[in-house]
């Protein structure tokens, strides 16, 4: 595997891929990684002939007392697990190099809509962040198909819509969430979790489960579903949660459900001490 820090050299070396007809895979990643993320890599692997994964944490996302400072930097041991899984390339650009006039001066790209609501009211700006480096990214590999975790729904969602509404010529594939044994899905902030908070971490998705089972068994899920998310709400604070928001939505439109919804998902985020969470559970009715 080769590791880039320079996007000349990087392109350079896709251009040779392609020219040698190969299909360019990209999974963009912020590291520290974990078997979600190689999860990714394996998924793009089986659409691909050259796996490009990216390192960046991107500054443009975070929000002003968020971990930017402190997110886990961990590139070494990142490589490690790269090369073990045979990807191509690396992908591990700075700051300066990214954003070059400075995050103030950053042209900005930002999907309308689909990020209004839950994280995107919780975390202000931080969308349009992320649309921005993605777009940047995209821009930079120039792949045939993005690989994208469905941990962060609404995240994928978003960048789903940007894809298209800008006419991107990228496939973009959403990888199934990777999750522990207990339940919990796999973050690189998990690791900010206690003994004790790690244990109850794990009932995060079993409340959403729950939830679901109560959607589905109810006779009309108009009616139902203030009380779903009300009833979770209450179980996440017993459990010692502080809740951002546990709401039960369209799965396309991420508005409240009507009658003619087909797709239904659960989104929660919530927080034990300084460690937020997010998790979703989609599915039909």
């Amino acid at each position: 595997m080769q590791t880039f820090n320079s996007t000349a050299q990087l392109q350079s070396a896709l251009q040779d891929a392609r020219q040698a007809g190969k299909r360019i895979g990209f999974v963009p990643t912020m590291g520290n990684l974990h078997e979600g993320h190689i999860s990714l890599v394996k998924l793009a692997q089986q659409h691909c002939d050259f796996v490009v994964v990216s390192i960046f944490v991107n500054p443009l996302q975070f929000g002003a007392n968020e971990d930017l400072s402190t997110y886990p930097r961990t590139l070494t041991a990142d490589q490690e697990k790269l090369v073990a899984q045979k990807a191509d390339a690396l992908f591990f650009p700075s700051a300066e190099s990214i954003y070059p006039n400075g995050l103030d001066q950053q042209t900005t790209v930002s999907v309308p809509e689909l990020t209004l609501a839950h994280c995107g009211s919780a975390r202000p700006g931080h969308f349009d962040g992320v649309t921005t480096i993605v777009n940047k990214l995209l821009n930079i590999v120039q792949a045939d198909v993005a690989v994208f975790g469905q941990k962060d729904f609404q995240q994928l969602a978003v960048i789903r819509k940007m894809v298209k509404d800008l006419c991107m010529p990228v496939e973009i594939i959403g990888a199934a969430t990777a999750r522990a044994e207990d339940g919990l899905a796999l973050s690189s902030r998990n690791q900010y979790l206690n003994k004790a908070d790690r244990q109850t971490a794990a009932k995060l998705s079993q409340v959403i489960f729950q939830a679901q089972q109560s959607m589905l068994k109810a006779p009309s899920k108009s009616l139902t579903t203030s009380q779903s998310e009300d009833e979770a709400k209450q179980q996440l604070i017993a459990l010692g949660f502080d809740v951002d928001y546990f709401n039960i939505v369209d799965a396309h439109t991420l508005s409240r459900i009507n009658k003619a919804t087909s797709e239904i998902v659960i989104l929660a985020a919530a927080s034990l001490n300084s460690t937020r969470l997010i998790d979703n559970l989609s599915f039909f009715r």
